[in-house]
Order: C-alpha cells, then structure tokens, then sequence
C-alpha cells in the first residue's frame, strides 16, 4: 500500500510540474510581461488584507457562467476605459484582472495601467488555475463547478471543473 501511495505522489507532482511548466511556455508564448502578476494564492492573500478589485475580462457568455468570488465584469472585447475611469476613481486601489488563463488579461490590465493606475496586477493562469487549485468560483452568488472554457484549445488547462462551452 505504501509504494501505491509513492507511486500515486510521483505521478501527481510529475503531472502538476509539467502542467506548469506546459502553463508557463503557453503565457510566455501570448503575453509581453507588461503587467506584473499574482499567483491564485497571492490574490487570495490579498484579498484577505485589502479592498481590492478583482476585474473580469473576459465575455460576458464566460462571466454568466462562472466568475471569481466579488468579481466585476468589465469585458474585453466590449471594454472601455472611459466607462472603467468613471466607475473607478481611486488610482491607488490593487486592481488584479483575470480571464481564462492570463492572456486577455494582460491586454486590459495593460490598458488600465496606462490611464494611471498605480497598483495593476494580471492573475496567472486566470480562472482556470484558481478552478484548478481548488477554490471557488460562482454564478448567481452560489458555488458552482462549471467554468466556460473559451474554446477546446484553451479547455485542455482546466483540469478541475466541469468544461462549458
């Protein structure tokens, strides 16, 4: 039973590198490092510490199905930073910006820290790893397991929670 158990350790933290390794090559591969970025247990930390925001930008179709816990929609293709600047006065406040895995992301935190603001984080890997290190996500202020994927392409880096399409 105890070499089963070794047996199953070594596959799960094999597994888990490589899949970081695979997430690693995937955000360098899209994203510039414009945008500094925090780890799901970073965020988490902060959350607990200070008001922050936590920015969605992704399609609305992804938010209705699932979003971080006190989430804020504000879109990608859709986003505006005129309408961001309106709702969003406070250029100090920790702002972290999200989507599927960190790429989208990158493009509307970048875009937010170029009208001023001083504390813009992206989140790695989106809400595919908060979903994957086993956190919540939420629609209509209740848990749910299900995470809109963008696409199949992107589906294969959601390991834990039910895939929407």
């Amino acid at each position: 039973m105890k070499n089963v158990l070794i047996g199953f350790l070594l596959v799960f933290i094999t597994t888990s590198l490589s899949a970081q390794n695979g997430l690693d090559e995937v955000i360098s591969k899209y994203n510039k490092g414009l945008v500094p970025y925090v780890s799901v247990e970073e965020l988490k930390m902060m959350s607990m510490k200070e008001d922050i925001l936590i920015a969605d930008a992704r399609e609305p179709e992804e938010f209705d199905i699932s979003h971080l816990p006190e989430a804020e929609f504000v879109g990608y293709s859709d986003f505006s930073i005129g309408k961001f600047l309106k709702h969003h006065e406070d250029k100090t406040r920790a702002i972290v910006v999200y989507c599927s895995l960190g790429i989208r992301s990158e493009d509307i935190a970048n875009k937010i820290r170029n009208a001023g603001y001083s504390k813009v984080y992206n989140l790695y890997g989106g809400i595919f790893e908060w979903k994957n290190k086993g956190y919540d996500v939420f629609t209509d202020g209740k848990p749910t397991d299900s995470v809109h994927t963008y696409s199949s392409n992107w589906s294969n880096w959601l390991i834990n929670g039910e895939k929407i399409y």
